[in-house]
């Protein structure tokens, strides 16, 4: 289970369960785990350095971002929240007050749904763990085995990739153009908005761990000026808030922004490379048989 262990600035998942209703309040009642998990970030004010710490030495989720799973997990079990086959949360009473959550009775109740109160209690972490961990690893672990097969191709092979993606979502004259001294720019395309409005968009693919820095992104703004109209950022990694809020500054050529967890669910929703299997349930009819 989530401990604090030797991270104290780390918050434990139940004390993460009222900011994640918070975020999703803010958000109108639903999100993405990635809009969810940045409001939670602002809501508690965490530090950049609290934020890069991994769950794994070499896995791909942050502490924090895995602790929120287990805290949108713990929700979802005890009714509070759902989600769809296409990553969004929502709330299931957006009205909620949050006076009225109790993250100790959410613990408790999910406990009981795992292991009723008459067997012996010292089961229970072991069992609580091994639930939630399947539920929380079933819709993370797929994006870290993901991240981990793109640090593995080559970076034409990701810029290619990322020509793909772009073509697969209505950009058309899609080139790669990547060359050393160019600024970092490593593509080209156009994207038509309602079939009357063009945009040009000069895109960056950056395929490593870590996150992207505001001079990063200042440098790519400075090598896009007078040569499109939008610049897109994609990579494996992720965005420190400082070039977040490059990205959208006030009076510069706005640019906009994928990093892993984005990416894997935009690989998922075009299916490239990402198989969704359904398993099948059958349910026998007794009715049907008895008005025979």
């Amino acid at each position: 289970m989530a401990k604090r262990g030797r991270y104290p600035d780390v918050p434990t998942f139940d004390k993460l369960i009222i900011p994640t209703v918070l975020a999703l309040k803010k958000l109108g009642g639903s999100g993405t785990i990635d809009e969810i998990n940045k409001t939670v970030y602002e809501i508690e004010n965490l530090s950049e350095d609290v934020l890069q710490i991994p769950q794994k030495e070499d896995g791909n989720i942050s502490k924090v971002d895995y602790r929120l799973a287990w805290s949108r997990t713990y929700l979802k079990k005890s009714g509070f929240l759902e989600n769809s086959s296409r990553g969004v949360w929502a709330l299931l009473k957006p009205e909620i007050n949050v006076k009225n959550i109790s993250p100790e009775e959410i613990k408790k109740k999910v406990r009981e749904q795992v292991i009723p109160n008459d067997l012996n209690n010292i089961l229970l972490p072991k069992k609580i763990e091994e639930e939630v961990e399947d539920e929380v690893e079933e819709t993370e672990k797929w994006k870290e085995q993901l991240l981990n097969v793109l640090y593995n191709i080559s970076p034409a092979a990701f810029e290619r990739l990322s020509q793909r993606i772009l073509r697969e979502s209505g950009f058309f004259q899609v080139e790669v153009t990547g060359k050393s001294g160019d600024g970092g720019i490593d593509g080209k395309g156009i994207v038509r908005i309602n079939g009357f409005l063009s945009f040009h968009v000069i895109f960056q693919s950056k395929r490593y761990k870590g996150s992207v820095t505001p001079s990063q992104i200042r440098d790519f703004r400075g090598a896009m000026q007078g040569r499109a109209d939008k610049g897109l950022f994609i990579t494996t990694g992720n965005f420190t808030r400082e070039a977040l809020k490059e990205a959208t500054r006030d009076g510069a050529p706005p640019i906009d922004l994928i990093d892993g967890e984005l990416l894997c669910e935009k690989l998922k929703e075009l299916k490239l490379g990402i198989a969704t299997k359904t398993i099948e349930s059958i349910e026998v009819n007794k009715d049907w048989f008895s008005n025979l």
